[in-house]
């Protein structure tokens, strides 16, 4: 719920390469879970696990709104093998750390395990949300994936949000790692994603007039009391308050840093492409907000093994096929950005593997216990090399 801040300045050189050649930056963002090293149930160890972090990762690493959470973002960066390094040495300084003060790191949407519910960190903007939010969180913690890409200025990222949103759904149900809630499988592919649905601010981005009326809602949102600040306006895409960027909130955090440089990949594509047509004027179909909820709840319950709904004709079809449809649409920017061999292997491991919420319910089918399935999910989520 806030953003971790190393690294956010761009270096001059990869600043300069990205003007040069016309290529966007990014970044990612990512939110784990913190579970006791012998019980699938989360903890509350976040302080412990601070205490343990090595100094040259701590300015990457932040508390989240529970204390049984952690939180993770990289710099900037224009190469996607530089992202993965920065990402590899994130993941695994801070399951190192954990480790060292008796917790487990998992990758995972909110906890698979039955549990008490846990206390929010100790900050103060964190118990005013509490105090006129109340309890619309309950539980171990909800833990997401977010993606920066590089705009050129506010009134064209704007733009870009419009011509995002039906392209949003595809991507949250490729993010789908939460079917476990409290020991049971609760017949969504990501039941974080529903819960998160809970806040008054949640949903798909609204189509936008202008950088002024993006502005405005915002004012009007904090006005009306469904926010405290611009940091909760938790639309699926929106403009960061603070760098020039569009984020993209993927959904789920996935269990593997294969799985999350593919949506960071796919969604740097996704911008790019949409960026060239906001400068050819091509104006972003304005898809009805009805039918964009019902693409964002089917995304949750099917996840991509399932079906999803074809924003051009409004009919379902199985969200691989979207997805693959995604694939091709980004492709030419993939290559320009030197991401589509990289792209190419990824989405085939994800499509002979599946999501994360698919993987954990073959585990479930082939008789593994609730525990078993965070055991693997926290050797997954240490585990950084670019083969599994």
């Amino acid at each position: 719920m806030d953003t971790a801040t190393e690294g956010t300045t761009l270096p001059a050189d990869i600043a300069a390469e990205a003007e040069r050649h016309d290529l966007l930056t990014l970044g990612i963002e990512e939110e784990y879970l913190l579970v006791d090293a012998a019980e699938p149930r989360a903890v509350e160890a976040v302080d412990d696990v601070f205490a343990e972090l090595p100094e040259e990762i701590r300015g990457g690493v932040q508390h989240e709104y529970y204390r049984s959470q952690i939180e993770v973002a990289s710099p900037p960066r224009l190469d996607l093998a530089d992202l993965r390094a920065e990402m590899t040495r994130l993941r695994s300084g801070v399951a190192a750390a954990a480790e060292r003060a008796g917790a487990r790191l998992v990758a995972v949407g909110t906890g698979p395990a039955a549990g008490p519910n846990l206390r929010i960190v100790d900050k103060p903007r964190y118990h005013r949300m509490r105090d006129r939010f109340g309890d619309l969180s309950p539980g171990q913690g909800m833990c997401g994936t977010h993606v920066h890409v590089s705009i050129p200025d506010p009134e064209t990222g704007v733009k870009v949000l419009n011509h995002l949103r039906p392209w949003l759904p595809v991507l949250q149900a490729a993010a789908a790692n939460s079917p476990l809630f409290a020991g049971r499988d609760t017949g969504y592919a990501s039941w974080r994603s529903m819960m998160w649905e809970r806040w008054p601010t949640v949903g798909p981005t609204p189509y936008l007039r202008s950088h002024e009326h993006y502005l405005t809602l915002i004012s009007d949102l904090e006005a009306s009391g469904a926010m405290l600040d611009e940091g909760m306006l938790y639309w699926y895409a929106r403009l960061s308050a603070n760098y020039p960027t569009v984020e993209i909130r993927l959904g789920d955090v996935t269990p593997t840093l294969d799985d999350a440089m593919l949506l960071t990949a796919l969604a740097r594509g996704l911008v790019a492409t949409l960026l060239r047509e906001v400068r050819d004027g091509i104006e972003a179909p304005d898809v009805e907000h009805p039918l964009l909820m019902a693409a964002h709840w089917r995304a949750a319950h099917d996840g991509l093994e399932g079906l999803n709904i074809d924003m051009a004709t409004r009919e379902p079809r199985p969200a691989w096929r979207l997805m693959r449809q995604l694939f091709d649409y980004v492709r030419p920017e993939l290559e320009r950005h030197g991401d589509l061999e990289t792209a190419t292997v990824l989405m085939g491991r994800l499509r002979a593997g599946g999501t994360g919420a698919a993987r954990q319910r073959a585990m479930l089918a082939r008789g593994a216990s609730v525990a078993d399935v965070v055991d693997e999910l926290a050797a997954l989520t240490k585990a950084t090399e670019p083969d599994r």
